[in-house]
């Protein structure tokens, strides 16, 4: 990521039902993830290009806080994909009051 701008969306600009691409890990997503959000994990990116959601517009790619995200943002763009970081991750997501679920049927994202 030297040198290259990764370009980010805040949160308040995706809608509530946004389709994201969460890369955080199996228990993290359990514990709490965006409503529409689809599961890929971050070390399975690279070998599941086809399982991308498709949107309108550039793909939200969301983690925690935005770390893991922003690497996964830049390794779609140089694979050719539309992508964007969500700038500070379900954390952020959360503290928006935006819809989540979890598998316990609440979320515990902090």
């Amino acid at each position: 990521m030297d040198g290259v701008t990764i370009p980010a969306i805040l949160v308040s600009d995706l809608a509530d039902d946004a389709v994201v691409l969460d890369v955080r890990e199996p228990d993290e997503w359990a514990a709490g993830r965006a409503a529409n959000a689809v599961h890929l994990p971050m070390g399975e990116v690279p070998d599941r290009l086809a399982d991308l959601p498709s949107t309108d517009g550039p793909l939200p790619v969301i983690c925690h806080s935005g770390g893991r995200s922003a690497r996964v943002v830049a390794y779609l763009l140089a694979q050719g994909v539309d992508a964007v970081n969500v700038t500070g991750g379900t954390a952020a997501w959360a503290r928006a009051g935006k819809a989540m679920t979890a598998d316990s049927g609440t979320p515990t994202v902090d």
